[in-house]
């Protein structure tokens, strides 16, 4: 029987970015910092959504520079959602993590929920902002999103939205991302039947840039999108089917043996 393939890649790092030029080549070296002395072959996937901010050139210079930096870019803003789909869709690792590009999360956590899959305890460890460094009015408007998500998908995670997740890639195949669904990632991957955990994580402020997101997006379109995945869950097909087995001797046609 063969053996693994050494020239697999283990680990496949996704980053969707919009306007974030200042954050670029940090991220890019956190990243490296944390998952490097792992000792497994590794790709990082930036996914420019449009930018026009100069980001752009900034990738070009850091491809230059760092092997294992891939960069796909986006025709035009398309949302994070797809830009996350497109990374997602893209990566080759074993393993798949996802973080966003605002540097607020800590790449340094990747290894830690990357252990908990290789040691086979979960298929997605998804992270939770425990204390979160956000001003107040981002804190109360995510807080009440959550909510919202978890009454209407009746679900326990305190904090679907957060970007930094590490899961299989086996989890990627079968799931189909509309705009807005990458806030319901683990409610998604469990739905397929995939085993997922909540993580508290290190959360930082950001150091640069702007959000592109507010209380807008967190509360009134979560509830829009909370009401599509409650259909979903609702109309999920679940079902058990054995075949039965050919019995020639005892039976004309097909048989269950005993």
């Amino acid at each position: 029987m063969a053996g693994p393939d050494p020239g697999a890649i283990h680990l496949s790092v996704v980053a969707p970015a919009y306007n974030e030029a200042d954050n670029l080549e940090p991220l890019v070296r956190e990243i490296v910092e944390a998952v490097a002395p792992l000792g497994k072959r590794y790709e990082i996937i930036l996914v420019d959504d449009g930018s026009t901010d100069g980001s752009p050139e900034v990738l070009r210079s850091l491809m230059r520079e760092v092997p294992a930096l891939r960069v796909l870019a986006l025709e035009r803003n398309s949302g994070q959602t797809a830009a996350l789909d497109a990374g997602l869709r893209a990566a080759r690792g074993t393993f798949v993590a996802t973080l966003d590009a605002d540097r607020q999360n800590d790449p340094a956590e990747i290894p830690r929920l990357l252990a908990m899959l290789e040691a086979d305890e979960c298929d997605m460890a998804t992270g939770w902002r425990a204390r979160r460094n956000d001003p107040w009015l981002r804190r109360v408007s995510t807080k009440i999103a959550n909510g919202v998500r978890n009454r209407l998908t009746r679900e326990k995670i305190h904090d679907s939205a957060c970007g930094l997740k590490v899961l299989r890639r086996e989890c990627i195949t079968g799931l189909k991302l509309f705009n807005g669904m990458h806030r319901f990632l683990p409610t998604l991957v469990k739905l397929e039947g995939w085993r997922v955990v909540e993580v508290p994580v290190n959360h930082r402020p950001r150091a640069a840039g702007t959000a592109k997101y507010g209380v807008w997006n967190r509360v009134f379109r979560a509830l829009r999108d909370c009401l599509a995945v409650r259909w979903m869950q609702r109309r999920m097909i679940r079902y058990c089917v054995k075949e039965w087995e050919r019995d020639d001797d005892n039976m004309a046609g097909f048989g269950h043996k005993t």
